[in-house]
């Protein structure tokens, strides 16, 4: 017996026409992934961005400072280094920006005041320098044939459209370098930036807590950091692969700006959406390399839990809110008082003995104490004093 079976019509034209529709970014994006972290990455599960405080929200250190002369220095915003060399008349505002693209509040904001008449050989300045310690870093594998590449996005704007450098320093025994670019495009626009960034088989990060990988946004270079030869990772020998791309001349006239936020590095080589932590979080994460005591009133505290060992010195402790990253050095501002209780008394400045990655003891030197008397610190009548506690990179 036959059995006649039956099926719809297909319009060919249409299913063709079917498979002509976008997938969307996402799902171009997801297509684009050559591996199952990708995928993982993109869809937001787990942490991602290996920068702390890449969205510019965190600044103990204050929202605005006048940067000049040559230096290494941190100036506002936690975790961003200003590095320049031989610059003899620049002189620029680093700030706190609350100009900020879409999904953003803040920016590092870079703005000369006074420029600089002629861009030397050997002068350099670096917007953004970010160090990250090698135990952050052992997950991409470097030293092995299974090296993993990074991304690098941000945004940026500047008043000089143009080719900007970026490099990448590994401190090791031998250090190595890889330097690419970036244009900006427009003036005064936000602009989104990707790059990725190939996997360095040649040699492993040491997974410690000292700084391994330095990232370097550069403003200003001479001929004696740029023309460089080097393509891919290379071993650091030449100068002129630091900046090898540059060709703006930032920094010559006192309209020059540039600033950033939004920095991510992460594995892959898909860029994805920002990672936005909390506040807290962020902070915390700070902390860890800097804290500061933070502003008060007038005659707010500052440290206690001490005591007087002699008529002349206090001795008070205090604890940091996070274990920070290395045994800190202490520094401090403003005009301090010891209270015990019974009086208070006018202070030098504090020293700090046997610090370790939790807390500090302090002593103060004054007058007039009781031996055994309990003590405490407080601003005299100083809102803006305060104690700070480095441990950066």
């Amino acid at each position: 017996m036959a059995v006649k079976i039956t099926k719809p019509e297909i319009n060919i034209r249409e299913k063709i026409a079917e498979l002509d529709k976008p997938s969307g970014i996402a799902g171009e994006a997801m297509l684009r992934a050559e591996t199952p972290q990708e995928q993982f990455n993109l869809i937001n599960a787990g942490r991602r961005n290996l920068i702390i405080n890449g969205a510019m929200r965190i600044a103990q250190r204050g929202t605005s400072a006048s940067v000049t002369g040559s230096g290494f220095t941190y100036e506002t915003i936690d975790r961003i280094k200003i590095a320049r060399t031989g610059t003899d008349q620049l002189v620029v505002t680093a700030s706190q920006a609350t100009d900020a693209p879409d999904g953003f509040t803040y920016s590092h904001k870079l703005d000369v005041t006074t420029a600089e008449s002629v861009i030397d050989a050997g002068e350099y300045y670096r917007g953004l320098q970010y160090t990250i310690e090698g135990q952050d870093l052992t997950g991409i594998g470097y030293g092995t044939s299974n090296a993993k590449p990074v991304t690098l996005s941000f945004w940026v704007k500047s008043s000089r459209a143009g080719t900007y450098s970026v490099g990448f320093f590994r401190d090791e025994s031998t250090d190595r370098i890889y330097s690419t670019s970036y244009t900006v495009d427009a003036v005064g626009v936000w602009e989104y930036k990707s790059i990725v960034i190939e996997g360095d088989t040649t040699s492993a990060i040491t997974a410690d807590n000292s700084g391994r990988l330095a990232l370097i946004w550069y403003l200003m270079a001479g001929s004696t950091f740029t023309g460089g030869s080097l393509t891919g990772w290379g071993n650091y020998s030449a100068a002129g692969d630091l900046a090898k791309d540059h060709n703006v001349a930032w920094g010559t006239s006192t309209d020059d700006y540039w600033q950033i936020t939004g920095v991510q590095l992460e594995a892959g080589k898909v860029a994805t959406p920002f990672e936005h932590r909390s506040y807290g979080e962020e902070l915390a994460l700070c902390q860890r390399y800097y804290y500061r005591t933070a502003p008060g009133n007038s005659y707010s505290w500052l440290a206690w839990g001490g005591y007087s060992n002699t008529t002349t010195n206090a001795i008070v402790f205090l604890q940091f809110p996070e274990r920070m990253r290395a045994v800190p050095t202490l520094g401090y501002s403003g005009n301090f008082q010891l209270a015990d209780g019974h009086g208070v008394y006018s202070c030098s400045s504090p020293t700090i003995t046997d610090p370790t990655q939790e807390n500090a003891r302090l002593d103060w030197n004054s007058s007039g104490l009781t031996i055994g008397r309990t003590a405490a610190v407080r601003n005299n009548n100083d809102a803006s004093a305060y104690l700070e506690f480095n441990a950066e990179l």
